[in-house]
């Protein structure tokens, strides 16, 4: 996610590093080497103009105190430029009413469908209503099918009219039906085109005048670049909508949509979607995405995904065995699973500090811990529970044999392993020392 962009801005910013002071000739070249690259990620042009022209100009303004250098003053003058061109802070949806309707909107391919899917997941996993999907797109062949595959996988009902071709009539009806079986949110599903014509959008402003929702959400593929912006512009100048849903920002996408549909429309993006799968979506936070475009992390995020996904139990186990020093290989693959239940690999290493730079060209999925996984089976219980055991050349021929992988790959599993072990016990040391207990970190 925004790979491209964030390393054009890192490189930008290079320039004023070893720099005794911010003068206006080198901010001029740093702060166009920056807008730049905003209009290569296809971010609107008057958009990355102005908020560079507002960072030079609060680059001059500032005193650079002494115990910061220049360019980490404009790191962080980026980042609040950023937060505020994204809207400033995280906005929720709106689920008042009963019951409360949510209208999806969008074209052909946005991904509307699986968004209200996942939508609907996210509502009853976090907010713990009852949620109903509606389907009302009359048009598109199997767009009925696909959206009862949708709900069958996170247990929603779907409503669906196959033989009423009249959408503003299947929400109405969808709606009586939710009041009827306590259905607290209605999620309404409607028809796209490949492009935005008049009679599309008829159609949607006759559903909300009709259903009256508490929520409208236009979605739109991020991968589009600027014409997600302008398409936006065109829904919002006829519905009004309340809030953007990003989708796909986990394809090769330049980031232009996220960075300018703020600043266009004036409406907050709310989530954004990754992948197909029903958990792939998070409540768009702005400060976090600035920190994650300036390879500063999104701390935040990391740890709320980690205290909703992790079997915090079994956290609070493996430390106090790492505190005793009796941490094994048992304990590793656990800690392992912890790590794979919480989502792309890849994605949650971005979000900590200093990440993106190391994993730009990496590829990291789960299953780059397959051979590792395959290692750790192929030893017996007694070698997982007793690490000295492997000092056995034997041993470790047997266990590279069994797990299809070489010596190597198993003597540096053990090396790593072990100075793992190693660091621990350091750190307990030093948390003696202190006196103090030292803070629960799930990674050791």
């Amino acid at each position: 996610m925004f790979d491209s962009l964030s390393h054009k801005i890192d490189t930008a910013i290079q320039n004023l590093k070893g720099k005794g002071r911010i003068t206006e000739i080198n901010v001029a070249s740093t702060v166009k080497e920056i807008r730049r690259a905003l209009v290569d990620a296809d971010v609107n042009y008057k958009v990355a103009k102005q908020v560079t022209d507002e960072i030079k100009v609060e680059a001059l303004g500032r005193k650079v105190l002494k115990s910061v250098e220049p360019g980490q003053l404009l790191v962080k003058i980026v980042h609040e430029k950023l937060t505020e061109l994204m809207g400033g802070e995280e906005v929720q949806i709106n689920l008042t009413g009963n019951p409360a309707v949510v209208l999806m909107s969008g074209l052909q391919g946005s991904g509307k469908t699986t968004f209200s899917g996942k939508l609907a997941n996210f509502i009853k996993a976090e907010h713990n209503k009852q949620v109903l999907l509606v389907a009302c797109d009359v048009y598109r062949p199997a767009a009925i099918d696909q959206l009862k595959v949708v709900g069958g996988q996170i247990g929603i009902e779907v409503f669906a009219e196959p033989e009423n071709k009249n959408p503003v009539k299947i929400a109405q009806n969808a709606i009586k039906h939710a009041k009827e079986n306590n259905h607290k949110v209605v999620i309404v599903d409607t028809a796209g085109r490949l492009a935005v014509d008049e009679e599309m959008m008829d159609e949607i402003e006759n559903i909300k005048n009709a259903i009256q929702p508490s929520e409208t959400l236009f979605v739109v593929d991020s991968m589009t670049g600027q014409d997600a912006v302008n398409t936006a512009k065109a829904f919002n100048d006829r519905i009004d909508f309340d809030g953007v849903v990003l989708t796909k920002l986990d394809g090769d996408t330049r980031g232009g949509a996220a960075l300018s549909i703020k600043a266009v429309v004036d409406k907050p993006i709310k989530f954004i979607g990754k992948g197909e799968k029903m958990d792939a979506l998070d409540v768009f936070n702005p400060d976090g995405m600035a920190g994650r475009i300036l390879d500063m992390g999104d701390v935040k995020k990391f740890v709320d995904d980690m205290y909703k996904k992790a079997d915090m139990e079994e956290m609070e186990r493996l430390e106090r065995k790492m505190r005793k020093n009796q941490f094994d290989y048992e304990d590793f693959l656990s800690q392992l699973q912890q790590i794979k239940s919480m989502g792309n690999l890849k994605d949650l290493m971005g979000m900590l500090p200093g990440m993106n730079k190391v994993l730009r060209d990496v590829d990291i999925d789960d299953n780059s811990f397959k051979p590792i996984e395959a290692i750790i089976y192929s030893m017996t219980p007694y070698e997982r529970k007793n690490p000295i055991a492997l000092k056995d050349g034997s041993r470790r021929k047997r266990i590279a044999n069994g797990s299809g992988t070489s010596i190597q790959q198993v003597n540096n599993l053990i090396k790593q392993f072990e100075d793992m072990r190693k660091m621990m016990k350091k750190v307990n040391k030093m948390s003696k020392k202190g006196g103090g207990k030292r803070g629960f970190n799930p990674f050791g």
